[in-house]
């Protein structure tokens, strides 16, 4: 299920603190209001977190993953290496 962030629309709460996250399913309605104080909130748009890159992929590396690697002679043409 994904995480979603949520803001009060005005003010803060000692409940909710004025922003908090829920695990919802995708299916679940909107929500409109914080359960813990019954304010109205809206969503934020959320960061999301993606694979850590290392070192730039090299053609042994491509060639390794099963990848045909080509390299431009010219305008519009490749050789395989």
């Amino acid at each position: 299920m994904p995480l979603y962030e949520y803001e009060l629309c005005d003010g803060s709460c000692t409940a909710c603190g004025g922003k908090f996250t829920l695990r919802r399913p995708i299916s679940a309605p909107e929500l409109t209001k914080c359960p813990g104080c019954k304010r109205p909130v809206r969503k934020l748009i959320s960061s999301f977190s993606t694979p850590n890159i290392l070192k730039p992929t090299s053609y042994s590396d491509a060639k390794k993953a099963g990848f045909t690697v080509f390299k431009k002679v010219s305008k519009g043409e490749y050789e395989r290496q």
